[in-house]
Parts: structure tokens; C-alpha cells; sequence
């Protein structure tokens, strides 16, 4: 009789024990849904290349990222997107290349340098900022035009820059700056620090300088709609890293942080 006992005993224990671990192992695989942009296991820098107009969206997005992969680091360089196109074919070492405009992405991508296909994750307009005070009495596009104005913009092969010369057109508006600079950090300080009646950014430059600036709008039936695509550059040797921060920055939590800053939704 005590064997007869002892063996569905014995068998019913292990039916347990075999229960356990094959719900342990499920939680840890299909159980728990992972955070976009986190994947077991991800380790090393990942070094990104984005625009100078996604500097505070960006550092968001990549405390978010290493607190998601917590053996990942992510080093970020922002300037003009033409800028860093000239860095990435002149041999820089950057594994994911997110542009302010599609006409940069596009170099990159005949040069052979891009890894799949761009996906497009913001996108952004121009206004007018003035410094707090507005020392030139700033109202409308067509004051940027007046004599003695001092106006500052992005140069041409910039995106901001472009932009801005395609805005001009509509408006019928033509803006002598006495500064052309390569990204629109660099038109921000010199609102900021009095070198500048007015300058021309998008609005999530605006935003983020805050009460330094106060911005007009252009007031435009259709203004100039940069849309922004983000990449895997095609040389990167750490493709699972760049792909984990894509899927960051095109899920719900990048759209997120993107929209809280004023970037439109593509």
C-alpha cells in the first residue's frame, strides 16, 4: 500500500515542479512584454547622429533607452543634418543617422550608407523668434523684410534653411540676413544674446528656449512641413543596438516625447 501511494505522490510533485518552470519560462519569454527599444542581452555604445533640432528630444529618448538596456550607453552628436551627412561619408563612426529633412537622408542613402529603409518619425515647421522685449517690433513675415531689421536664418543647405527659402517664396517675403548659420542652435543664440532682431527656426526650437525667445508665427496657408527619417547607418557594426533605438524612437514612448515637444506626428 505505500508504494502504491508514494508514486502518484512522487508524480504529482514533479507534474508540479515541471508546471513551475514552464510558466517561469513564459513569463520570461512571452509573458512579459518588453519596452520598445529594450532587447535581453543588448550591450556596447551606440553612437547617434541627429539633427541640432533634436538635442532635448533625443537626450529623452536615450536616458529612456539605457534605463530600458541597462548594459547600453548611447553617445549622441547633433549638429546640421548636412553636417553630420559629410561627417558619416567622410568615414565618421555613427550607427544610426536621424536627418531634420529627407533630401540629407537621401545622400546618405545614394552613397550607400543607409541599412534598410528610412522610416520617417516627426515632423516640424518654422516661426519667427524675437528676443522677449522685441526691440524691432516684429508683428508679421513681412517685417523681417523692413530696412535695419537684423535677421537671422539657416543657410540654404540646412533644412531649417530651406525651409526657409521655400516659406519666403510663399509669402512673397524677401529676408537679407546678416547671418547664415549651419543649424538652428546657432540662429537661437543669436536671438538670445541680442546679436539679432529675429530669426528663423522650427517650433520646437522655440519651445525649448523658452521665455529667452517669444515666438510669432509665419501665418502661412501651407507652410514648409520638414519631415524627419531616422536610419541604421549601412557600416555600423552594432545593427541590434541601432535597431532596438529605431523601435524606440518610432513606438509609442518616441512619439510620445516627440509630440510633448511640439514635433507634428507623421
Amino acid at each position: 500500500m505505500t508504494r502504491i501511494f508514494r508514486k502518484p505522490a512522487a508524480a504529482a510533485a514533479l507534474l508540479l515542479t515541471v508546471s513551475l518552470a514552464a510558466c517561469s519560462g513564459g513569463a520570461a519569454g512571452t509573458g512579459t512584454t518588453a519596452a520598445p527599444g529594450s532587447t535581453p542581452g543588448l550591450s556596447g555604445t551606440l553612437t547617434v547622429f541627429a539633427a541640432a533640432s533634436l538635442k532635448s528630444t533625443f537626450t529623452d529618448l536615450a536616458a529612456i533607452f539605457e534605463k530600458d538596456n541597462p548594459r547600453a550607453k548611447v553617445a549622441l552628436s547633433f549638429d546640421g543634418s548636412s553636417t553630420l551627412v559629410s561627417q558619416i561619408t567622410q568615414g565618421a563612426p555613427a550607427d544610426v543617422y536621424a536627418s531634420a529633412d529627407q533630401a540629407n537622408m537621401a545622400k546618405l542613402s545614394d552613397a550607400r550608407l543607409v541599412e534598410g529603409t528610412p522610416a520617417i518619425f516627426a515632423t516640424n515647421i518654422l516661426t519667427m523668434v524675437v528676443p522677449p522685449d522685441n526691440p524691432a517690433h516684429i508683428k508679421t513675415f513681412a517685417d523681417l523684410a523692413r530696412p535695419g531689421v537684423k535677421v537671422v536664418v539657416c543657410a540654404a543647405q540646412v533644412p531649417c534653411g530651406a525651409a526657409a527659402k521655400t516659406d519666403e517664396a510663399a509669402a512673397g517675403v524677401v529676408v537679407k540676413p546678416v547671418s547664415e548659420e549651419l543649424n538652428v542652435t546657432s540662429v537661437l543664440g543669436k536671438v538670445t544674446s541680442g546679436e539679432a532682431d529675429a530669426g528663423l527656426v522650427y517650433v520646437t526650437g522655440a519651445a525649448t528656449a523658452g521665455d529667452k525667445v517669444k515666438a510669432i508665427p509665419l501665418k502661412l496657408a501651407r507652410p514648409t512641413v520638414n519631415k524627419y527619417p531616422i536610419a541604421a547607418v549601412a557600416t555600423s557594426q552594432k545593427q541590434a543596438l541601432a535597431k532596438a533605438f529605431l523601435a524606440l524612437v518610432t513606438g509609442p514612448a518616441g512619439r510620445k516625447v516627440l509630440r510633448d515637444a511640439g514635433f507634428g506626428t507623421p
